[in-house]
């Protein structure tokens, strides 16, 4: 039986693939509800309490990304699995810096999609602090504000992210590929060095031309958030 508490909006204008996927996933317990094109989506999700949204891209109408934009600049924290072309990169990296939280390339199987969604959902089930602190660094992650010493910084969607695994795990070495895996949630060549490019434009954010320094690196691990030893 689907448990009200957890319903899943499915965005997809190709009805087959969208039947599927509804099939699948209410097979796992799950409400769903589903939307053949872009124009309704934002208020149903605004207004709707759902779990999880699973946002094809090319839609009639308003289009994925549009949708996606929208939604972050009203402050919606709803998880959003994007579903893209095999191929197009491009709309995947702007969906992730738009603030999408995972992304999966057609075709694909219905268990993969089920497992993603599933791990989105727990992750929107967790009630995490709403506002995090280190020295004069603060985050309201409700309303995705950061400010230090009272002065607003503003981040990309991909910064954010960063900085706020970075302050829930302050204190803690945190390693790159555990910083990947937190932050990216994708496959990732851990031969390229994107977790520090983005590290580095977080100190420039963060701690330039401000003490105390808040980002330190940990030679051969990764990075830690912390106020110095006094």
């Amino acid at each position: 039986m689907a448990n009200d508490n957890m319903r899943i909006l499915v965005v997809e204008d190709e009805r087959k693939t969208a039947s599927f996927i509804r099939k699948a996933l209410q097979a796992e317990g799950l409400a769903v509800d589903v939307l053949h094109e872009g124009d309704a989506v934002v208020p149903a999700v605004l207004f709707g309490r759902f779990s999880v949204v699973v946002l094809d891209i090319m839609l009639p109408g308003r289009d994925g990304l549009s949708i996606l934009r929208a939604l972050r600049e009203q402050r919606c924290t709803t998880p959003v699995l994007l579903l893209t072309a095999r191929g197009s990169v491009g709309e995947r990296v702007e969906g992730l810096n738009l603030g999408a939280d995972d992304y999966l390339a057609k075709p694909f199987a219905l268990a993969e999609l089920v497992a993603r969604v599933r791990a989105l959902e727990r992750r929107g089930r967790e009630s995490p602090l709403t506002v995090l602190r280190l020295a004069d660094l603060s985050m309201d992650t409700v309303h995705r504000r950061v400010q230090r010493a009272g002065a607003i910084i503003e981040l990309t969607a991909r910064e954010y992210r960063l900085l706020e695994f970075l302050m829930r795990s302050s204190g803690q070495v945190c390693a790159r590929m555990a910083i990947v895996e937190g932050v990216w949630d994708y496959d990732f060549d851990p031969g390229t060095n994107l977790v520090d490019v983005y590290v580095m434009r977080l100190r420039e954010k963060i701690d330039a031309d401000r003490e105390p320094k808040l980002i330190h690196t940990v030679r051969g691990v990764g990075y830690l958030l912390r106020e110095p030893a006094a």
